[in-house]
């Protein structure tokens, strides 16, 4: 069943199914929403099969305040980087910052460890199902909201923007070149190949609402 992922009528492959949750924290860290170029390189280098979605996939987000996230997807590889099998490393002016789902480790400039600040729990960051102490916080959040009126901290116009980064990764592979982008909308600019892939075919009655 998961791997549904990997289809293009009704998948999105890596970017929009792990890629989504580090360019999340990825933008939080760094303050940006939607990017002014988007690209990705890739392909499906390790199997000769009937998936249609990449197995390794580079892409790269430049954001108007002089910064950029780019993500690695290595989905046929399991070698550790960090000696995790997930999570993101903020390079700063002043030091780097390696964050996952049990915290983060905060080094100086000359990679001398400063800070640790660490759940207590190691989760296991490829489960295909999820379980972990996070996606509990998050369920219980979600709950509050509903029963209690709780500020959710995942709210879903964040969510859309993180999301939205990885479709437009999507869209440049496909087309095979580097999207501009609008920073205010996230939407593509001058490239009506592009514009095509924004969104499907829907049955009759199903289409949403723009």
């Amino acid at each position: 069943h998961y791997n549904w992922h990997w289809f293009w009528n009704w998948g999105t492959g890596e970017s929009c199914n792990n890629a989504t949750h580090e360019v999340d924290f990825s933008r939080w860290a760094l303050g940006v929403d939607y990017p002014t170029r988007v690209t990705s390189g890739g392909g499906r280098f390790h199997y000769n099969d009937d998936w249609e979605f990449y197995d390794t996939q580079v892409m790269t987000f430049e954001f108007g305040n002089e910064s950029a996230i780019t993500w690695d997807g290595r989905s046929c590889n399991g070698l550790p980087v960090y000696d995790r099998g997930r999570g993101a490393v903020i390079h700063g002016t002043e030091g780097s910052i390696l964050i996952d789902r049990d915290g983060y480790i905060q080094y100086d400039l000359g990679g001398k460890e400063v800070r640790r600040v660490m759940t207590g729990a190691r989760s296991d960051g490829t489960n295909t199902v999820g379980e972990d102490i996070l996606t509990d916080y998050h369920a219980q959040n979600f709950v509050n909201g509903i029963v209690k009126g709780e500020a959710l901290n995942a709210p879903i116009t964040e969510g859309h923007k993180s999301v939205l980064l990885c479709h437009l990764g999507n869209i440049a592979q496909k087309v095979g070149r580097t999207l501009d982008i609008d920073p205010a909308t996230g939407h593509i600019k001058n490239d009506p190949e592009a514009v095509k892939l924004w969104s499907r075919d829907y049955e009759p009655g199903w289409a949403p609402v723009v």
